[in-house]
């Protein structure tokens, strides 16, 4: 509920604060001052979300909310709300969320979701060689696949095909029969260190050594294309068994061939798609896949379908090494505007852990630079070399500098802290894992010494920020004062109600009863019964005793509520499907009277809730003294001007 209340706050574009204190003041409350720049700021912010020129206020009018709503979040702070550990927690859970975008480089994510969608625009043609290095491979495995690698490589330099090192060096099982040939693929269809090799290496050469999960790879780009978007297709498929012989495949053939011949004739695609394919997954709906880019499917499918010019184009029979195809195209589209495509795109590098680890270190990279980050090599070394306890107290060790961020010392015994409280089993370090931590405690000091900045340095989280927290506080002083308050005070709402009925009217009403009959001889029954002055409930029991053959509604019905009362009281249209000698109705008609509280109780709730609000604002302003610059105000311009 806080939530959504601050985020209508928040649309509203209302906040408060004393943001620049030696700037003049536009308005004091209290002891406290609100400047021209501030005031300027949320009132062209709340205009901007008016749909209604109407309803776009000049500055003297919005000043009155401005004084309004801050009178009420004073009075929160003066009230110690703001100390409150819930309010606390629930302004660091705002705090966190808000500062998320801006504790990761926004401007690098931008230029990597740009970079990804142009390369979406583009395939690659390229084939591999892989040295594999295995699951959790030991420093000695890794070196043994990369010098390997090297030689691989250099053998290729020096006149060796590609092809040929991939079927005799490469540990992808695939590489005998494909000699390392992945055909065209895009962005997202490899894994990351094996896509930015392969968009950053030229046609026609074969880059350095990649690592990947797998092991150690060699990417040669044949060629670079204009991607050509995605294709729907149908197909129909005749399977080639695993042991088949040419005698098999020859009689494949000559199926495929007839099916062909049938479809020149005109027969429908579809049908023939149900009927032969061996595809049954597909089969069953005309033979009709799911959309696919080039590099999404075997080139010796994807080739000939993205061949097809027109929309009900189809192939001569096609072999693939699952089987023969018929292939016909069914619709085509380009490659998606960035638009369409970017929310994807940023999902894509978000879940991906690779391409996420990459924005992170280019973001580290970028504070350290920011922030002239400095290690102290000779401190570092000590402690890789000569692993001390890990005590936060060690004195040997505790004051000595291990790096400095804009200016400020981070100890050894800050490193030891940082330890204690995130590995406390760990007890002694030898040099890699001392690397591996040191690097973990940097990044996170990094991290919070820009989230410690983040109000200086960029001025609209400094605002939002402040407007969470008056919003926060607004909710909790509304709903102890108002809300809360007025939907327990039954004595209080009573008296307001019998102050205002009247406010609210029922417009004329038929009172009284709609009957529902299954044949005339029912009717003929409730009719008498009612005329010898039997209640409704005693009719309903007499003549449902053995099975239901009447129904009766109670209620008050204005015009238009019902069309059956509608029909018969206000003379409106009969309704579809009515009969009127079996449906009918009883009763009276009333003229306009007030409505009941508990009939409109959410009604006069809402406006004893706008009067308590506003003789606590009138109370608010006894209590504060109010001075308003009216020069200053009068410079500032009518957004609707």
């Amino acid at each position: 509920m806080i939530r959504r209340f601050i985020g209508l706050f928040l649309l509203c574009g209302i906040a408060t604060g004393s943001f620049a204190q030696d700037a003049e003041a536009i308005v004091t409350i209290g002891n406290k001052q609100f400047t021209k720049e501030e005031f300027v700021r949320i009132y062209e912010k709340n205009n901007a979300n008016l749909l209604e020129e109407s309803d776009k206020k000049t500055p003297e009018e919005y000043m009155d909310l401005f004084i309004n709503y801050k009178l009420k979040v004073i009075e929160a702070e003066n009230l110690k709300m703001d100390t409150l550990p819930s309010f606390i927690r629930e302004l660091e859970t705002y705090r966190k969320e808000l500062a998320a975008p801006y504790l990761t480089d926004v401007r690098f994510d931008k230029k990597r979701v740009e970079d990804m969608y142009e390369r979406m625009k583009t395939e690659v043609k390229a084939s591999h060689l892989l040295i594999a290095t295995g699951n959790d491979p030991s420093p000695e495995d890794t070196l043994k696949a990369y010098q390997k690698i090297l030689k691989v490589r250099e053998e290729i330099m020096n006149g060796l095909s590609f092809r040929e090192a991939a079927v005799k060096y490469s540990d992808d099982p695939s590489a005998a029969a494909n000699h390392g040939d992945l055909g065209y693929f895009s962005a997202f269809q490899m894994i990351f260190p094996f896509e930015e090799a392969a968009y950053n290496t030229p046609v026609g050469e074969v880059s350095p050594p990649v690592r990947t999960s797998y092991g150690y790879h060699l990417i040669f780009v044949e060629d670079k294309r204009k991607a050509q978007g995605d294709l729907k297709v149908a197909h129909i498929m005749k399977s080639i068994p695993q042991d088949a012989d040419a005698s098999v495949m020859y009689k494949l053939k000559n199926e495929m061939d007839s099916i062909y011949v049938l479809l020149e004739k005109g027969e429908d695609f579809a049908k023939l798609a149900q009927k032969y394919s061996d595809d049954k997954s597909s089969a069953a709906n005309g033979g009709e896949l799911n959309w696919f880019s080039s590099g999404r499917m075997i080139a010796d499918f994807s080739e000939p379908a993205f061949e097809l010019e027109n929309n009900g184009d189809y192939t001569e029979p096609i072999l693939t090494r699952y089987g023969f195809h018929i292939i016909k195209r069914l619709d085509h589209r380009p490659v998606r505007s960035f638009d369409e495509v970017k929310e994807e795109i940023e999902r894509r590098i978000k879940i991906d852990p690779e391409r996420s680890v990459h924005s992170r270190v280019a973001f580290i990279k970028k504070l350290k630079d920011e922030y002239n980050f400095k290690v102290s090599e000779e401190t570092a070394a000590d402690i890789a070399a000569n692993p001390y306890d890990l005590d936060p107290d060690n004195p040997e060790a505790a004051k000595k500098t291990l790096f400095t961020l804009d200016g400020s010392d981070f100890t050894v015994g800050g490193f030891f802290a940082f330890m204690v409280r995130n590995y406390p089993e760990v007890k002694k370090l030898d040099e890699i894992h001392f690397r591996k931590y040191f690097d973990e405690w940097v990044e996170n000091e990094l991290i919070a010494y820009e989230d410690s900045k983040l109000e200086e340095k960029y001025p609209d989280f400094k605002y939002l920020m402040q407007e969470y927290h008056d919003g926060i506080l607004l909710f909790n002083i509304s709903d102890e004062k108002i809300w809360s308050f007025a939907a327990k005070d039954t004595t209080g709402l009573e008296k307001y109600y019998h102050k205002h009925k009247g406010d609210y009217m029922w417009d004329e009403r038929f009172k009284g009863w709609i009957i529902h009959c299954i044949d005339l001889k029912t009717r003929e029954e409730a009719d008498a019964f009612f005329s010898a002055g039997l209640t409704v409930r005693e009719v309903m029991d007499l003549i449902n005793e053995q099975e239901e053959r009447i129904t009766i509604e109670e209620g008050a019905w204005e015009e238009n509520a019902n069309p059956i009362v509608t029909y018969y009281v206000w003379n409106g249209e009969k309704p579809e499907g009515f009969n009127e000698e079996l449906e009918y109705i009883r009763g009276d008609l009333f003229p306009p009277e007030p409505k009941k509280l508990e009939e409109a109780r959410g009604l006069y709730l809402s406006d004893y809730q706008n009067y308590l609000e506003e003789e606590w604002v009138n109370e608010l302003r006894k209590k504060y003294k109010i001075k308003v610059n009216r020069k200053l105000l009068k410079t500032i311009p009518h957004v609707a001007e």
